[in-house]
């Protein structure tokens, strides 16, 4: 199997890990989507499980914020961040539809931010499929039934219209 170009931003299902960031019960009431940004991740958190793709959940300051969100069933270890992980030279996936904010300025800033940094922006229906390749994966049919799921809204398309400073479309 020829080794995939990083620069075309392939996944590998045998070379990834899902890191979960932060998903903490404090932030239910002040991040904006948090209920969407959950329903995304548990799905992102289902597919992992059924690839055998490890997983890292880091909390922030779990005495202060509360432990991570029941709905992923799993606990959280020290904090890292996407820049901490790039710093590393790893390469970074984000999961847009699985990442919020306190506000939509600072959603904005922080995508723009993790894309000058290098890291690759998609979805979870476009990084599953990519995991996934093709229905010859013994898992495909359990994968294809989560794929199928409605995904919630979690108010991204606001963001990629018109014109803005902080465009996600221009490149590193």
């Amino acid at each position: 199997m020829a080794a995939a170009r990083a620069s075309l931003g392939r996944i590998l299902p045998e070379s990834s890990v899902l890191f979960l960031c932060d998903m903490q019960e404090k932030f239910r009431p002040s991040v904006a989507y948090f209920p969407q940004i959950v329903s995304v991740a548990a799905r992102m958190l289902k597919v992992a499980r059924l690839m055998d793709v490890p997983v890292l959940l880091t909390e922030q300051y779990p005495q202060g914020l509360g432990p991570t969100v029941p709905e992923l069933g799993a606990q959280g270890i020290r904090p890292n961040t996407a820049l901490d992980l790039l710093d590393r030279g790893l390469h970074v996936h984000a999961v847009v539809d699985a990442c919020s904010s306190r506000s939509q300025v600072d959603r904005l800033a922080a995508l723009a931010r993790m894309k000058q940094s290098g890291a690759f922006l998609s979805t979870s229906e476009s990084l599953i499929l990519q995991l996934v390749r093709d229905a010859a994966h013994p898992q495909f049919k359990e994968i294809q039934k989560i794929i199928k799921e409605p995904v919630p809204d979690s108010g991204l398309l606001g963001l990629f219209q018109g014109q803005s400073p902080l465009s996600l479309n221009s490149g590193p």
